[in-house]
């Protein structure tokens, strides 16, 4: 039978998303069979209640092989597997068996629609951001494995994981699923989610009332998890910086959990002194980028069903391709849609879609390579006959570079196409985005252009 059962977790691997498999099934183990119930082992409750709402019917057309029908049955076995046996007596340490039934005739307290409670920490973390709830595509599946990894305890060497990304693309998304994932299966419950922003005036308040100690203690000595959000806005907090440099030893001293989350990568953010520079430093950097048209059409179609609105497939497309920032744009343009068709009774097309995404686009102008070209021909006062010419002048080849990397950032276009729209070969223009990153790094006359035309594109005024 335990032969069996590993052929039925390879069988369910290949017919569900590889991170949903490593989130909900693998987990599961086999405790006991009895000819007519199937008894599996999970971490909790709340695993008990997701396994039948989203994977049972996967369980038992596995077990369906087995040449007669045979019921499901799951048991919280926190921190056991129990072994497997062929009878109808209970396993050895095992508990009973646990169905997740709502209670009636009472009255649930009262929530904040959309936020679960306030973990002890500084902020409450959004109930519907898990790991499960999030889209993974090819800007971003480095991360989640990275975040689900550090949660689950088996990222090797580190425990230190740092979000890299612009707004609205998901750091804060991955990093509260971490801290959901490690509460809702029992890991821990000392679970510390905050802003940089909010840690510096927390900070101040205790300086303030001499409760500085107690300060101290919380987050060195009572922190099992610290998810600490816009790093960046310690730039310059000269008293800040070191008072988290200490917490992140006492942390690390102890093996914590610590997730950091950035617009700008450790070594770039600005007045920020080296002590805490080399802690950032230390864990796994992963970034989050735009995501492409296809994970795009994903985030659509997975937030119209929570929303259980049908949106036809054209229009989300057209959202898709309109749209293509970050996340947060998507869903306002999504939300605006259906609550446009609901209020006013329309049939959701492509003509309504168009009259609410006038007003998210107004005075947008679509970031296109040939616009790229443009604005930076028009900066380093060159035509755009030569920037595509075969000129290798330093006044021709430094703009032609910058012009490259910021068709890399702000188009979906592949590197090979890139360098085909300024008639260079692949090569070359990887070489072209690589140098420009460079200069980017020494923060000298090149940051500040890209700075300037990045800040141009973003706004629309081009």
């Amino acid at each position: 039978m335990e032969s069996f059962w590993t052929q039925v977790k390879s069988k369910i691997k290949q017919t569900i998303p590889d991170h949903s498999y490593r989130m909900w099934i693998d987990p599961v183990e086999l405790l006991e069979y009895d000819g007519n119930s199937i008894w599996l082992s999970t971490p909790n409750e709340f695993f008990i209640r997701r396994l039948k709402e989203n994977y049972l019917d996967v369980f038992e057309n596995e077990f369906s092989r087995l040449g007669s029908e045979v019921k499901i049955q799951f048991r919280a076995e926190p921190g056991k597997t129990g072994k497997v046996k062929k009878s109808g007596k209970k396993v050895e340490g095992a508990y009973p068996a646990l169905s997740f039934k709502p209670k009636k005739n009472k009255s649930p307290q009262a929530k904040l629609p959309g936020f679960d409670a306030c973990f002890r920490s500084g902020r409450m973390m959004k109930k519907g951001f898990t790991f499960d709830d999030f889209v993974v595509g090819d800007n971003s599946s480095f991360a989640y494995s990275a975040a689900l990894s550090l949660a689950r305890g088996t990222i090797n060497g580190s425990s230190i994981l740092y979000l890299l990304g612009k707004t609205g693309l998901g750091k804060s998304h991955l990093s509260q699923a971490a801290g959901h994932h490690i509460i809702t299966h029992g890991l821990s419950s000392r679970v510390y989610y905050v802003t940089a922003e909010d840690f510096t005036n927390e900070m101040i308040f205790a300086l303030r009332n001499n409760k500085i100690e107690s300060f101290k203690e919380k987050y060195r000595k009572k922190c099992d998890v610290l998810i600490l959000e816009d790093i960046h806005f310690l730039a310059g907090k000269t008293a800040t910086q070191k008072e988290l440099a200490i917490t992140l030893d006492y942390l690390l001293d102890a093996d914590k959990k610590i997730i950091f989350s950035g617009c700008e990568r450790p070594d770039d953010i600005p007045k920020l002194n080296d002590q805490l520079k080399s802690r950032l430093s230390m864990g796994l950097v992963t970034e989050i980028g735009i995501p492409d048209f296809p994970t795009r059409v994903k985030i659509l179609q997975k937030k119209a069903n929570t929303l259980n609105c049908a949106i036809p497939m054209d229009v989300t497309e057209y959202i898709a391709q309109e749209l293509c920032d970050d996340v947060r744009q998507l869903e306002s343009g999504l939300f605006g849609v259906a609550a446009k068709g609901e209020i006013m009774n329309q049939t959701i097309d492509i003509q309504l879609a168009r009259s609410v995404l006038a007003n998210i686009t107004h005075n947008r102008k679509r970031i296109t390579i040939d616009l790229i070209k443009k604005l930076v021909c028009n900066e380093f006062s060159i035509s755009e006959k030569e920037i595509i010419s075969k000129s290798r002048k330093q006044k021709i080849v430094k703009p032609r570079q910058v012009a490259m990397f910021l068709a890399k950032k702000y188009t979906d276009l592949p590197i090979k196409k890139i360098g085909t729209s300024f008639k260079r070969y692949h090569a070359t223009a990887i070489y072209s985005v690589n140098a420009i990153e460079k200069e980017i790094r020494t923060r000298g006359l090149i940051y500040e252009q890209v700075n300037y035309l990045s800040t141009k594109l973003e706004s629309g005024r081009f």
